[in-house]
């Protein structure tokens, strides 16, 4: 096995690598799901103020269209993709619920 002055193998370089890569990839999750609650609650809190009802199935079933497109245009796997979607709806759903609670008392 092929060691560098480092006492690395350039598999183990390589490894390393790749996976701060993926931690940045992570960082940047992290990130654009804050946003994106951000955004979600103000229209929880938009919703409540008129009246809305916490889900909206017709933009769920439209946006979980759109997003197997996206994910098999970007060859992830759609059901993946459609569960991630469905993780994430049903968190904003809670908190809709939990706005317009908070709002009727």
């Amino acid at each position: 096995m092929e060691h560098n002055r480092d006492g690395k193998t350039p598999a183990q370089k390589r490894l390393i690598e790749l996976r701060d890569s993926i931690d940045n990839i992570d960082a940047s999750l992290v990130h654009l799901l804050a946003e994106r609650f951000k955004l979600t609650e103000r229209v929880g809190e938009l919703k409540a103020e008129h009246g809305l009802p916490p889900a909206d199935e017709s933009r769920e079933a439209r946006q979980v269209a759109r997003l197997r497109i996206l994910a098999e245009d970007s060859h992830l796997d759609p059901e993946f993709a459609e569960k991630f979607l469905a993780f994430i709806v049903a968190e904003v759903i809670r908190r809709h619920e939990r706005i317009a609670e908070a709002r009727e008392d």
